[in-house]
């Protein structure tokens, strides 16, 4: 995925976000931290990298983000924008870090067509670009949301 692609899929996005409650997209501009591949790659883990940059999926129960539970703040993994708090943090049961909201502003969402049973909402870092993972309608209240997020896309900072 390039800046381009995303961007574009965030202006579509926009309308169906605002229905759905989600975050809003991101703006068509560029973002406030962006980098070379090359800086990139050596700022990232390969697996950082693989997720942020190139929207991969980790292997699900492969994080210890996911036994994470103490008070705190989950982080972008690339830019260290504060996303999560800790007290929107639940135990889903998929494998993965879920949150029932982000912090207000942190998080961009953009329309995903490769799921092959329909569209999906992405949600991204609204600072750096960096892929987090996905969204969906099936989370607890009070949003109703589940944000399905990589645990290598995360820095977790204790209070």
């Amino acid at each position: 995925m390039n800046r381009r692609s995303f961007l574009t899929g965030t202006v579509a996005m926009g309308g169906l976000a605002a229905v759905l409650g989600l975050p809003a997209t991101a703006d068509e501009g560029p973002f406030e931290i962006t980098l070379s591949e090359e800086t990139w790659r050596a700022r990232l883990t390969p697996a950082q990298f693989a997720v942020l940059r190139e929207e991969a999926t980790e292997r699900p129960f492969s994080s210890p983000l996911n036994e994470e539970y103490r008070s705190g703040t989950f982080h972008c993994a690339g830019c260290d924008n504060p996303l999560y708090e800790s007290a929107t943090k639940y135990d889903s049961g998929t494998g993965w870090p879920s949150f029932w909201e982000a912090i207000e502003g942190r998080v961009a969402t953009k329309e995903d067509w490769s799921f092959f049973l329909g569209t999906r909402t992405e949600v991204h870092c609204a600072r750096c670009g960096g892929h987090q993972g996905h969204i969906f309608a099936d989370g607890p209240a009070p949003t109703g949301m589940r944000h399905c997020i990589n645990g290598v896309a995360l820095r977790f900072v204790a209070a």
